[in-house]
């Protein structure tokens, strides 16, 4: 049977088996009379059913039938009041699930570090973490997999919303013993004969290259790869140099060589990093909790611990 009955029907059957009369139902809830007896009819329409048996001096009385439909409906709608608080709660109070993702380039840093530091503060919180690229990363957002994404600002869809963390300038990574490892800051064009090893994955790469392109500097790229732990081993074990946003702080390889990680002298664009969520009216508790946590974090430590 199709559901043609309304939330409202159901509460005006329910007044009207407590009160008695349409009349004082009517008055309880506010509403016109016609309006009540209107919505009656209308059950015991789609039920195929008479609901109350009519007395024109006592009022109504519900028939066995309806005394049956009268409890069923006070439970639903018992039911969708608890709905109700629920959402209610879970707006007002950081507590529950929340599913965190992070580029992938960026999660081993710090996602397991706001992972832990948010637990502490909100022990209620069950935290699950997932990795992608920026496109996946939509994407789970697209199919609400997670809750809010770790990520840098590009290319964001028109229905997520992105607020802006911390902006991140490019630098250079070389190997520990290049000739240029000692200086303070390095102008992308000294690069542009060398070798260089780009960290190819999607959005990532085409930052990087038209962070060369700003430089006027056509890149001679030697080596690719989507892993940013094997491009840092490319770069230590002298297969070119590379171009980073994040993790300057460390200056060793996965395989314990030394790296020289310089800042880019040029006037490049940055890339921000910030919390990307989909287009909603108003963030869950434990959402909007995070939000706060990570913002507080980055202003009290940075991005990546020394």
């Amino acid at each position: 049977m199709a559901l043609r009955f309304t939330f409202r029907q159901l509460e005006y059957l329910v007044a009207v088996g407590e009160e008695g009369t349409i009349a004082r139902a009517a008055q309880r809830l506010n509403v016109s009379s016609p309006s009540i007896s209107t919505a009656i009819n209308q059950l015991e329409g789609h039920f195929g059913i008479q609901l109350f048996a009519r007395h024109h001096a006592q009022g109504l009385s519900l028939t066995p039938g309806g005394r049956r439909v009268f409890n069923a409906a006070k439970r639903i709608l018992g039911d969708a009041a608890a709905l109700n608080d629920l959402a209610s709660d879970i707006m007002e109070r950081p507590h529950g699930p929340i599913s965190i993702g992070a580029l992938s380039t960026i999660a081993p840093l710090f996602s397991a570090r706001f992972r832990r530091s948010f637990e502490k503060v909100c022990p209620d919180a069950q935290v699950s973490l997932h990795a992608g690229d920026q496109v996946a990363l939509f994407r789970m957002l697209g199919r609400a997999e997670i809750d809010v994404a770790i990520t840098y600002d590009m290319q964001i869809p028109a229905d997520i919303h992105f607020e802006a963390l911390i902006a991140l300038a490019p630098h250079v990574m070389l190997p520990a013993d290049h000739p240029l490892a000692g200086q303070s800051e390095i102008s992308l064009k000294a690069l542009e004969a060398a070798p260089m090893v780009l960290l190819d994955l999607p959005l990532s790469r085409d930052y990087f290259l038209s962070t060369l392109q700003m430089a006027h500097v056509r890149p001679n790229i030697a080596e690719r790869t989507a892993d940013l732990s094997v491009v840092r081993s490319l770069v230590a074990n002298g297969f070119g140099y590379s171009l980073i946003n994040i993790g300057a702080e460390n200056t060793r390889a996965p395989d314990g060589l030394e790296l020289a990680i310089i800042p880019v002298a040029d006037a490049v664009k940055p890339v921000t990093l910030g919390l990307a969520t989909k287009q909603t009216i108003q963030k869950s508790a434990i959402v909007a909790a995070f939000f706060d946590h990570v913002r507080e974090e980055i202003r009290a430590n940075g991005v990546v611990r020394t």
